[in-house]
């Protein structure tokens, strides 16, 4: 056996030992770091109370319940380019990244050495004090150095654990974000479409108030109507003219908004069409309440906090305990690179540190933490609630709006009568002006405040979607990347400038 061959043989059995030791005491206590289930802090009931049973599907992908191809796109194309939700993927990849860093505390540590260390000295030669000579000598050093905490309490186990369950919180994130943007396309496309129809809506009535300040212009002249009638039906023209105004600023508003959530610059084209808006449909199946709020993205996210605050707990006690840890190290040196594995030297160690006085600290860590879990389970019954909540008032809304949707029809088949009826009337000299422009005042009002009525419907149910969805596995963006890439090269730029 060659003397070059010795150190790495020994030092491979000897790591082996120091390996396999420490594994099985962690075997040994591994059973200290087990996630525990966290009851509900609230008991919801059995069924949504008040509200009668949908009978239909509830879609994953809950917008194409609303069966519009144009939708579709929309909120696809937002799925793929949104920024917040590309921000959303980061924080993911932040909390993974977490959970490798965190869990390298339960693999051994190894770090390899070099060093060459070149020293000059001058020493004197023969009996002259004044003869000497100047001495350069170089020595090489090469080292092995490895570290293992034995996890005896689960410290590291429970950190890791925590960052685990904090990095399946950011991926419940991520699905509540896309949820809820989702949610915004949805309500900015309906926007958009309203105010486009409340603008056909209204050119349409300034027509048939010009057709009639034309026809009462003529009865002025002809002596047959008076000149307030005149002037009350132009300020009726340059009312819906102003209101039209109004319209087209909603409108760009809301394409600007629609815009940003797609990824694009404000005032850009957007493949909206102006269908009209139809009718949502039957209620979607609710289900029973705690299997429906449970999984939602918004409360597994609470419920993993509570389970991530839960190891941290365990964390924070286990590091009042003693730690051991073995350590190793190999060196070899020599003035002389090819010789350098001739001599060397390797040492095993085993430390226990255990804490004696810290001034309290270790105890003021483990109840801060407690206390930060007691938060998170609040934080969790909260969530619990505002869920049941957002699904109860979906419900209620939905169905107060369509008994609103069907009375304003019924208002607006009556006030279409009205009108009719005083028109004639006011031909006829039995009514004075003043109640045909009330009724026609209130007509285009009522046509105006149904079509809002029938957004807000759809509204609704596109609130009540949301509240009971369980959110979707969200593909990687492709802008994920891009805007991965723009900080890598502003890194690069930070780490080049002076």
């Amino acid at each position: 056996m060659s003397s070059e061959t010795v150190p790495f043989r020994w030092l491979l059995r000897r790591s082996i030992a120091l390996i396999s030791s420490g594994l099985a005491l962690f075997v040994a206590t591994g059973c200290r770091t087990v996630v525990h289930d966290v009851p509900s802090p609230v008991a919801l009931p059995g069924e949504f109370p008040g509200v009668a049973e949908g009978d239909s599907p509830l879609a994953t992908r809950w917008w194409t319940a609303l069966g519009d191809p144009n939708l579709d796109e929309l909120v696809q194309e937002a799925l793929s380019n949104n920024f917040s939700l590309s921000a959303a993927w980061a924080r993911l990849d932040q909390a993974n990244a977490i959970v490798r860093r965190d869990s390298a505390g339960l693999f051994p540590q190894l770090n390899a050495t070099g060093d060459r260390t070149k020293t000059w000295r001058r020493q004197e030669i023969g009996l002259d004090s004044d003869d000497f000579e100047h001495v350069d000598v170089s020595e090489y050093t090469l080292g092995l150095n490895a570290s293992y905490e034995i996890d005896l309490w689960g410290r590291v186990r429970s950190a890791r654990n925590a960052a685990l369950l904090d990095a399946d919180a950011s991926a419940e994130d991520l699905r509540s974000a896309a949820l809820s943007l989702s949610a915004e396309v949805a309500s900015a496309w309906l926007q958009i479409r309203e105010q486009r129809q409340q603008l056909d809506l209204l050119d349409g009535q300034i027509v048939t108030n010009e057709n009639v300040l034309e026809a009462i212009t003529g009865r002025f002249r002809r002596g047959q109507a008076d000149a307030t009638d005149v002037l009350q039906q132009r300020q009726l023209v340059e009312a819906r003219r102003g209101e039209r105004e109004e319209v087209l600023a909603r409108l760009q508003t809301f394409e600007n908004a629609l815009a940003v959530l797609l990824g694009r610059p404000p005032h850009t084209a957007l493949p909206v069409d102006d269908a009209e808006l139809a009718d949502p449909g039957a209620f979607p199946e609710t289900g029973i309440p705690s299997e429906i709020l449970n999984q939602r993205p918004d409360v597994r996210a609470a419920y993993l906090a509570v389970q991530s605050a839960d190891q941290r707990v365990a964390s924070a006690i286990a590091n009042r305990y003693p730690r051991l840890s073995l350590t190793g190290s190999w060196s070899t040196s020599d003035e002389d690179a090819g010789e350098l594995f001739r001599s060397w030297a390797a040492t095993l160690a085993g430390n226990l540190a255990a804490p004696v006085i810290d001034g309290g600290q270790r105890r003021a860590e483990v109840e801060r933490n407690r206390a930060v879990a007691a938060e998170r389970v609040a934080d969790y019954g909260s969530a619990l609630l505002e869920a049941f909540r957002e699904v109860e008032d979906a419900l209620a809304q939905e169905q107060r709006q369509r008994a609103l949707v069907a009375s304003l029809a019924r208002q607006l088949d009556i006030a279409n009568e009205v009108v009719a009826q005083t028109r004639l009337r006011y031909q006829r000299g039995t009514f004075d002006y003043l109640r045909v422009l009330d009724s026609e005042q209130s007509q285009q009002s009522l046509e105006r405040n149904l079509l809002q009525a029938r957004r807000q419907l759809i509204d609704f149910r596109i609130d009540l979607h949301r509240a009971l969805s369980g959110g979707w596995e969200v593909g990687r963006q492709e802008r994920t990347t891009e805007v991965a890439a723009a900080g890598t090269q502003a890194n690069e730029r930070t780490e080049e400038s002076p």
